[in-house]
């Protein structure tokens, strides 16, 4: 197997990237006309347009990352899980999913983020739960975790240090 990621495990590596898309909602049973403009309209948001009729296998893994949270959302959940979205990703392409999931969350989407970017959690999570050992230690609104001008990596470290 050539060098692929866990993630590029989940495509069909020989489908355009706007059938990966039709094909993901089939699995929440959706099809039609519906399913063609709702797909457009990911690519769409998600600057894929341009490279609707490409294979997986020709896009660059920056694109891979906007196709898979495209394909999450094709079925319009109500609530989205998103693992480290910005790990191993460049500056600007974290600042745009960023936006994007704000936008997301604006327009009624809850986002449930896992992350070991501290900053990103404190810049997007409304409230956050910090785990050690497996055991949340704390969860509470972003903003009285940092109150009284602490950071939210003082908080992490003095509640995750032994």
């Amino acid at each position: 197997m050539i060098g692929l990621s866990p993630q590029e495990y989940n495509f069909d590596r020989y489908l355009s990237l706007r059938d990966v898309l039709i094909f993901a909602a089939g699995y929440y049973g959706l099809r039609g006309p519906a399913v063609a403009a709702r797909a457009d309209m990911l690519l769409e948001r998600f600057g894929l347009t341009s490279h609707a009729h490409l294979e997986y296998t020709k896009i660059s893994g920056g694109q891979k990352r906007r196709l898979s949270l495209a394909r999450a959302l094709i079925h319009e959940p109500q609530l989205l899980i998103l693992d480290e979205p910005t790990a191993g990703v460049d500056v600007e392409l974290r600042l745009e999913l960023w936006e994007w999931l704000r936008a997301l969350n604006r327009d009624g989407l809850t986002i449930f983020l896992t992350t070991h970017y501290l900053e990103e959690a404190e810049q997007l999570c409304k409230r956050i739960a910090i785990i050690r050992n497996g055991r949340i230690v704390t969860e509470k609104p972003t903003e009285e975790l940092i109150a009284e001008g602490a950071s939210l990596q003082d908080v992490f470290l003095e509640l995750t240090r032994n």
